[in-house]
């Protein structure tokens, strides 16, 4: 089980080739690949005509969609950003700590192309999807 980030659904849905593109399409054909509401949310909102809303919503539809932010993840995202900063660094959307907490807590691989989750990833153990062998 592999969750994406928005970033990399935004390349995707693009056509932007990158390593993280070139991942998912593998893993969509051998890994169960899971999304959230917060990042089927950021994607969804991004879309600017009714017909790319509705072709990337009949493609996410297929995946099982997780609630990522209740009470636990909350907290525990809350002391994860406090420790992080505490080490010298700010992740800048509340929405990427809630996402790689989530992960963490239910050791989730995440797919991501934000240089945000890389301190996660390196202080609090959020395991990266890109080490899945293409």
């Amino acid at each position: 089980m592999i969750l994406v980030d928005t970033s990399v659904w935004i390349d995707f849905f693009n056509g932007t080739d990158t390593l993280q593109t070139h991942t998912l399409d593998h893993l969509l054909d051998t890994e169960l690949v899971i999304t959230g509401d917060i990042i089927l949310a950021e994607l969804l909102q991004g879309f600017r005509s009714d017909s790319d809303f509705r072709q990337a919503w009949e493609a996410m539809d297929g995946l099982d969609c997780y609630v990522l932010a209740g009470k636990e993840v909350a907290i525990k995202s809350a002391e994860n950003y406090r420790f992080l900063r505490r080490e010298g660094f700010t992740i800048r959307k509340a929405t990427d700590m809630i996402i790689a907490t989530f992960c963490i807590i239910n050791n989730i691989p995440l797919l991501y192309g934000d240089r945000d989750f890389d301190p996660i990833a390196e202080h609090l153990g959020l395991l990266s999807a890109e080490e899945f062998p293409l």
